[in-house]
């Protein structure tokens, strides 16, 4: 099977600890902590995303680039990257995964980069403006 936005929105809605709305053909997932990702279907994978922080909040963008090189792999499942959102640049976390992925392997990537915005957040805030 193929996910689709509408089923994947049902599995999510089914969840307990997570809010899911619709925006642009993506979800919205927010967790209990407030942490906000988004889904979206791009061909055969599943993509899952959140914002970490603004670049313009980062002191020395080279040293934390360098540093995420050479840390982002104690973060399972989830990969770090700077996206462009309305003309600003963001550091992101984000995983992937086939679009025919089981419904438990979806689960376990959106509570896992749940866990590792944390980590990455905690992480890396020695790099962040005061």
């Amino acid at each position: 099977m193929t996910w689709e936005i509408e089923p994947l929105k049902q599995l999510l809605t089914e969840q307990e600890d997570i809010a899911v709305t619709s925006e642009n053909n993506c979800l919205c997932i927010t967790n209990p902590d407030g942490i906000e990702a988004f889904l979206a279907i791009s061909g055969e994978q599943i993509i899952v995303e959140a914002i970490l922080f603004g670049k313009e909040q980062v002191k020395d963008p080279a040293a934390l680039n360098e540093e995420i090189l050479k840390t982002h792999q104690f973060f399972p499942l989830t990969t770090a990257a700077i996206t462009e959102i309305e003309g600003s640049e963001y550091y992101i976390a984000f995983g992937s995964l086939s679009s025919q992925s089981k419904a438990e392997s979806i689960l376990i990537e959106i509570e896992t980069l749940f866990q590792n915005v944390e980590g990455f957040l905690d992480a890396y805030q020695s790099h962040l403006k005061a």
